[in-house]
């Protein structure tokens, strides 16, 4: 948790400061393509208060950014993607807001592909979380298991090595590949004690069923306890039953 503070508390401050030397220290450089500009649409732009404008929507994106903060240490599940929408909104509504700003000969195109650039990106990350909060089930068959979803796969029993029902989900160290949303994990992590582990988990959903088959460790659990300890004795026999 100290981590994601600590990324998003500089992400805050970066934009503050941007902001405000565009803002007060007229850094209009700092604006992408602003140097490239000939000197009279400068002038102009200057005129409309395109920078300054700019920098006032860097310093509102930092600011909102810092008083979102706290909510990372409460117990509301989805505050990093609270600062992630904000920000994204902030920046791309912004820049389509600054178009208004534009010389009069770019504004219309400066228009289409800022607002481009927001459905597209919007799009894209709206894709993204659909597919990472997609639900996921362990389906048991005559001779495979199978974890349906992105990142599942199937699996033979006889290729099952070790079976055990968790209380405690070990620590999961780095993500590799995957979604690490707040309420769930999906894809290749590193896990402390088990290494490259595929996890198929919703946290703090005691317990966690771990399986060992070939040369992969999975972990997955179910909404509800007595799933998971379900799919537990399921595999457990049916894994038994095959050697």
């Amino acid at each position: 948790m100290w981590t994601l503070f600590f990324i998003q508390f500089t992400v805050a401050i970066i934009f503050l400061g941007l902001g405000w030397l565009i803002l007060f220290k007229k850094a209009y450089g700092l604006i992408s393509n602003f140097h490239s500009r000939p000197e009279a649409e400068k002038k102009l732009l200057i005129q409309n208060g395109y920078p300054q404008n700019a920098g006032k929507m860097l310093m509102v994106t930092g600011l909102g950014m810092l008083i979102l903060l706290p909510l990372l240490f409460t117990d509301f599940a989805y505050a990093l993607e609270v600062q992630i929408v904000f920000m994204l909104l902030m920046l791309l509504g912004g820049f389509i807001y600054l178009s208004k700003y534009e010389v009069a000969a770019k504004r219309k195109k400066s228009y289409i592909i800022s607002t481009s650039i927001f459905i597209v990106t919007i799009g894209f990350v709206s894709v993204l979380t659909f597919i990472g909060y997609q639900d996921f089930q362990l389906v048991q068959k005559d001779d495979t298991f199978e974890v349906t979803g992105v990142y599942g796969g199937e699996w033979r029993y006889e290729d099952v090595k070790n079976v055990e029902l968790l209380q405690e989900m070990p620590k999961v160290e780095v993500r590799k590949n995957g979604f690490g949303m707040p309420t769930m994990s999906k894809g290749h992590f590193i896990v402390r004690g088990y290494g490259s582990s595929l996890l198929f988990i919703y946290k703090g959903n005691a317990p966690y069923l771990y399986v060992e088959v070939g040369d992969e460790q999975i972990f997955i659990n179910a909404e509800s306890e007595s799933q998971t300890k379900e799919w537990f004795e399921q595999l457990l026999q049916r894994s038994q039953l095959t050697k």
